[in-house]
């Protein structure tokens, strides 16, 4: 059967091998070319913001330039030296790098918002290996000039709060301009960036220096929303801002028991919904949570860290959004938050990346197809018709 199938082969025409040949390669290259660059186009290009209204009490809908554009992601963890297989960092690096630019391109928001674990491993890369993560960030998440970064830190850029230190947050704000308790206001619009891991309530310098930053913030933002004929003396020096409510930008989630009473497709999975938070290390604790919300009043927090989503209200009227993994590795249906934002109010609409399992499922056809066609053309693939009607053939003759 082999030699058969040799000598049929070799006496086919160089013309037509040659052609087959260009055929399966332009195959192989439109498939790549639709699962490496199309398929990230098709489907963010669904995506669209979501409207908001002027108010909380008005049907008008605001004007365009009146309406920050904002994209909110969190957890990319950039693969390191130590644990990221070069294969592995290839992949999904540029997986995320494809959606984050066509998002760009498409979407063309004001500002993004990445809520910390940037890296995988910053909280353990010598000088060498942290140069080399932030280059790649750099390339991957490199945006317009009409477009501002900003980005939050996360345990696993700087290290849980026993393994934090000053070296690491300082080389950390100096790469993204990043401090705790600084105030970004944008359009009128309060956005306060937190450096969660410091929230651990110890004491300790970097924790202190961090929560004496957040409470000057608290008081400057109080004074601000006060009415102009309001009697205050300590709000008489006070540097005023725009009297909109802050919205929050952290790493960890405020403290909840678990994740329950989460919902959607790409929240946790059902075996994982009900494991207990612990405090400090999945969720900030009640104490440091507590100061947050009395300190600033938020009208909304965006958190990241669980790498699953999950809204909550807070004191049954302050929403917190955690936001998914931007990460392949991490989930196998990615997402990100736009929001249209104005003072008064504001409009979330969640935006998903390409499934995996599809990219993979459209591989795997491919390659089936290419297999099938090249045995039909070297004639070693026995023709269904024809198989078909040699049963028949036989039936006939007994």
């Amino acid at each position: 059967m082999w030699s058969s199938g040799s000598s049929t082969v070799k006496s086919l025409p160089l013309k037509k091998r040659l052609c087959f040949l260009l055929k399966l390669v332009c195959l192989v290259i439109s498939v790549l070319i639709f699962c490496e660059f199309l398929i990230y186009l098709m489907v963010i290009f669904q995506c669209q913001w979501p409207e908001v209204k002027g108010g909380a009490h008005t049907g008008e809908k605001e004007t365009s330039s009146s309406v920050l554009k904002a994209m909110i992601l969190a957890d990319t963890h950039l693969l390191g030296e130590i644990k990221g297989h070069w294969l592995d960092k290839l992949r999904r690096e540029w997986q995320m790098e494809r959606s984050f630019q066509t998002a760009l391109w498409l979407l063309q928001p004001d500002i993004v918002f990445i809520l910390g674990d940037v890296f995988d491993e910053g909280k353990w890369s010598l000088p060498k290996a942290w140069e080399d993560d932030v280059r790649r960030f750099r390339k991957m998440f490199k945006s317009p000039v009409s477009t501002e970064l900003v980005v939050v830190v996360g345990n696993h850029d700087i290290g849980f709060h026993y393994e934090m230190t000053t070296y690491k947050v300082n080389r950390f704000e100096k790469v993204f301009n990043f401090t705790s308790g600084k105030l970004i206001t944008r359009k009128g619009i309060n956005f306060v960036l937190v450096n969660s891991v410091a929230m651990e309530g110890d004491g300790c310098a970097l924790c202190r220096t961090a929560e004496a930053k957040l409470a000057a913030l608290s008081h400057k933002l109080n004074c601000s929303q006060q009415k102009p004929n309001h009697s205050n003396q300590r709000c008489r020096d006070v540097e005023k801002l725009p009297a909109s409510e802050p919205i929050l930008l952290q790493h960890y989630p405020l403290y909840r028991k678990s994740d329950a009473e989460c919902s959607g497709e790409d929240a946790a999975p059902p075996e994982e919904k009900n494991i207990p938070f612990k405090e400090k290390y999945d969720v900030l604790s009640r104490e440091a949570s507590q100061k947050l919300l009395w300190w600033f009043h938020p009208r909304l927090i965006l958190s990241g860290h669980t790498h699953s989503a999950c809204e909550v209200l807070h004191a049954g009227k302050i929403p917190e959004i955690s936001v998914p993994s931007f990460s392949w590795r991490n989930r196998n249906n990615p997402s990100f938050i736009m929001g249209s934002i104005t003072p008064t109010d504001f409009s979330l609409q969640k935006c998903f990346l390409p499934y995996e399992s599809r990219v993979f499922a459209i591989y795997c056809a491919a390659g089936a197809l290419l297999v099938t066609l090249t045995l039909a053309h070297c004639q070693l693939l026995t023709p269904p018709l024809y198989f078909a009607q040699r049963l028949i053939s036989k039936r006939k003759a007994v």
